[in-house]
């Protein structure tokens, strides 16, 4: 694959992340390969915690929704960012790097 299909890829799913680090461009996509596996990680996280909210009623509802939809932003944002081949990192997330 080539570095923009591989970034494309990795943001897919976790599945797609899987595909794109062992058959894409790994030196050539690292940067999305490494965002697209920070944001899956923060959505696993995400629901775990999503999970211990919904406990509370109204409040816990809202702190969801609203995460999700950041979530979804950020996620939206570095897919956008691969198919235009930047290497812009999403906000809040895009600091952390998993991938060496």
């Amino acid at each position: 694959m080539t570095k923009k299909a591989t970034g494309i890829v990795a943001y897919i799913s976790i599945i797609g992340w899987i595909i794109a680090f062992l058959a894409g461009d790994k030196e050539g996509a690292k940067f999305h390969l490494n965002q697209a596996l920070v944001v899956d990680v923060a959505m696993i996280i995400f629901n775990i915690v999503a999970g211990i909210l919904s406990i509370v009623p109204v409040i816990g509802a809202i702190l969801s929704l609203v995460i999700s939809i950041a979530l979804l932003v950020f996620w939206i944002m570095g897919l956008v960012y691969a198919i235009k081949e930047e290497e812009k990192e999403v906000p809040l997330l895009g600091a952390i790097k998993i991938l060496k």
